[in-house]
């Protein structure tokens, strides 16, 4: 007999040794206000259909957890997957990113040609049917040369480069009735389970609608987003140019040599883009209605110091004058700080900012006038006034940086052809395979983990520990007005992983493994663990992951 520690009702039960999660699951009653569809053992994100063979602790989850997410958002990747197969054989399926609440995929018939409305409508019915026959996902386990040679007769090359260059010995995969797929975390027990989905046809493809995060007994509410699909659209044209579209294809370019030549293009590639938005505002500023304000925002961990720092070089190339400066500086003292239903600081909330006396001093800048700016002490949480003064002059432009910089009520009494709105992102456009998507904000978690550690800020436990409050904050603060940008930056990195997976292992591997916050350090581990390492020597220091691994110029 083992011993089991649900964390849901704080109690311990004897089982047989061998019970899978799903067994052992209704043997514990609690409250469950949505479906149970995963579950954490010992902080390790396991299927229910997992085998428990030695005493353990048990968190079942539903769809209100990150983790339980992943589950079902895979899960529901292999439901689309297999009905495209039943409907339309020798059809690919790309699953490429996240968007407008939901997930955009692409579908190429035999043919070449894409799905129209029939096709779609066609789609849905079939993937309905797969739910309520309620099918079986079943894991295998196999000799890693075994799953290659499987996958290859396939036709799915992307699952061959990305098993060859693995270095793994064993694989999963799994199965759906007649259709075989690869999946690199646990997937539902069965279709059952998948109750809450759509598709819609978008753009030349599909939107994959799913569950809302804060309620999953609905559909999320779709937003369109056309400048963030551009975004992700213009970094895919060009991964497809280059022919490095999935992770197996940029790990076998980095072993046949091409990181260094990987790193300049990706250099090239972000200098251009700033070059072109330097240059966008220096029209403007000499246009009939010149700009003089630019307004930099953009998520916890996107680059905006060096972003900033990079388009001030490039400003001045163009023969302009950039002054910089942050909203944090007119953060309220911290006394004044709006707190969270706990009781602790509010950081990320817009009345954070002293936003009247900050617009007040903006329309003063504007005017020619000269103003003395404040510097936040965040040693003692005080505004302070130290004799810093500003004043825009001729050929000068304002760049204000911060994570509100774009809310409409920060600058709504200064003319709207005077400011120039920047977001910076962070849009992974590279997929581990086709039918395996990358997190977005995986990049920006990492970057921040190995930040807050290489800093003393925070350990890599702390940073986890604080990572839910931080997205629940920009889905409130920051990527609501990320559509009403002039312009978008992506500051997401071709080799990104592949350089910070040398930074972050050591430091995830310092998270206590009897603690919540190493069920997210155990997986993104096993994520980076795809990716061929890159030594960061090949690294510039005016680069954005400089920010974050250290060696920026900008510092």
């Amino acid at each position: 007999m083992i011993q089991i520690y649900c964390l849901n009702t704080k109690t311990t039960k004897e089982f047989q040794e061998g019970m899978t999660l799903l067994e052992i699951l209704s043997e514990f009653d609690f409250e469950r206000p949505y479906p149970i569809v995963s579950a954490k053992v010992n902080n390790v994100s396991q299927g229910l259909k997992f085998r428990v063979y030695n005493s353990r602790d048990v968190e079942f989850i539903d769809l209100t957890h990150h983790t339980a997410r992943l589950v079902y958002f895979r899960s529901l990747g292999f439901l689309l997957y297999k009905a495209t197969q039943d409907l339309f054989p020798g059809s690919k399926l790309s699953m490429e990113h996240p968007i407008s609440k939901g997930f955009y995929c692409r579908v190429k018939k035999s043919d070449g040609k894409i799905l129209d409305s029939n096709d779609i409508a066609a789609l849905r019915v079939r993937m309905r049917a797969i739910v309520a026959d309620d099918i079986q996902f079943h894991r295998h386990e196999a000799r890693i040369e075994e799953a290659i040679s499987m996958f290859s007769k396939l036709g799915q090359e992307d699952k061959v480069k990305l098993l060859e260059t693995s270095g793994k010995a064993y694989t999963d995969y799994y199965t759906l009735d007649n259709t075989t797929d690869y999946y690199y975390g646990r997937l539902v027990p069965s279709t059952g389970y998948l109750s809450i989905w759509d598709i819609e046809s978008y753009r030349d493809g599909i939107l994959m609608r799913i569950p809302d995060r804060d309620h999953p007994d609905r559909l999320a509410e779709t937003h369109d987003q056309p400048k963030t699909f551009e975004v992700f659209s213009e970094s895919l044209r060009w991964n497809e140019i280059m022919g490095l579209s999935t992770v197996g294809d940029v790990n076998h370019a980095c072993q046949n040599g091409m990181a260094r030549e990987l790193v300049q293009v990706a250099e090239a590639l972000q200098e251009k883009k700033i070059v072109q938005i330097a240059e966008e505002i220096n029209r403007r500023y000499y246009s009939e209605n010149p700009v003089r304000l630019v307004l930099i925002t953009g998520p916890s961990s996107s680059g905006k110091t060096t972003f900033c720092s990079r388009v001030s070089i490039q400003l001045k190339a163009c023969g302009l004058k950039p002054i910089s400066f942050s909203t944090d500086d007119y953060f309220v003292n911290r006394v004044d700080t709006p707190k969270l239903p706990d009781g602790t600081y509010d950081f990320d909330n817009f009345e954070t900012v002293d936003h009247a006396a900050l617009e007040r001093d903006l329309i003063a800048l504007l005017k020619g006038e000269e103003i003395e700016v404040p510097e936040y002490n965040f040693v003692t949480g005080v505004r302070e006034y130290n004799g810093k003064k500003l004043q825009l002059k001729e050929g000068c432009v304002l760049l204000l940086e911060g994570i509100h910089a774009l809310n409409p009520l920060l600058t709504n009494q200064i003319p709207e052809p005077t400011k120039f709105r920047i977001f910076i992102s962070t849009l992974t456009s590279t997929a581990l395979d086709d039918h395996n998507t990358i997190p977005t904000d995986d990049n920006r978690l990492l970057r921040r983990i190995v930040r807050d550690y290489n800093k003393g800020a925070f350990s890599a436990r702390q940073t986890i520990s604080q990572w839910a409050s931080v997205r629940n904050a920009e889905e409130k603060w920051i990527n609501p007005y990320q559509e009403n940008a002039d312009v978008m930056f992506n500051s997401a990195y071709l080799l990104e992983f592949a350089v910070m997976r040398n930074h972050a292992e050591s430091i995830l591997a310092t998270v206590p493994h009897n603690c919540p916050e190493y069920t997210e350090a155990h997986r993104l581990l096993r994520f980076l663990h795809y990716f061929t390492p890159v030594p960061d020597s090949e690294i510039p220091a005016t680069s954005m992951l400089r920010q974050f691994i250290g060696g920026s110029s900008f510092m």
